[in-house]
């Protein structure tokens, strides 16, 4: 099962430390050998993104950035045998920050994505 995980945060000023990006980085090694780690990235602020949606009836474009007070800033994939596993990888990079930047306030949405697995083959 693939699960996409997404991490909205509100970051205190300044960049995170060094300790903390290295345990990321150890911890996402961990992951990729696994098999579990299928993707990630960072994401650019929402200020050079925009938000497509339709209401009423139209189709509406707005530049970024959001009134949100937290910014959507990473993402990852995982390749999982359950959702418990999606979530016990979660949990440790979120661990990671609490315990490596004071301050940081943020949640992560651990998110099953389908796959053929989930729709008939028609025949």
């Amino acid at each position: 099962m693939r699960y996409l995980v997404t991490l909205t945060a509100t970051q205190p000023d300044g960049p995170p430390p060094a300790e903390l990006m290295e345990a990321i980085a150890k911890l996402g090694r961990q992951a990729t050998e696994s098999g579990a780690l299928v993707d990630q990235s960072g994401l650019a602020p929402s200020s050079q993104g925009a938000r497509v949606e339709v209401t009423g009836g139209k189709l509406h474009v707005t530049d970024g950035p959001f009134a949100e007070s937290k910014e959507l800033i990473s993402y990852a994939v995982y390749e999982v045998g359950s959702k418990e596993e999606a979530v016990d990888w979660t949990s440790r990079f979120m661990k990671l920050h609490y315990e490596l930047w004071p301050g940081w306030e943020g949640e992560s949405h651990v998110l099953r994505l389908f796959g053929p697995e989930d729709f008939p083959q028609s025949g």
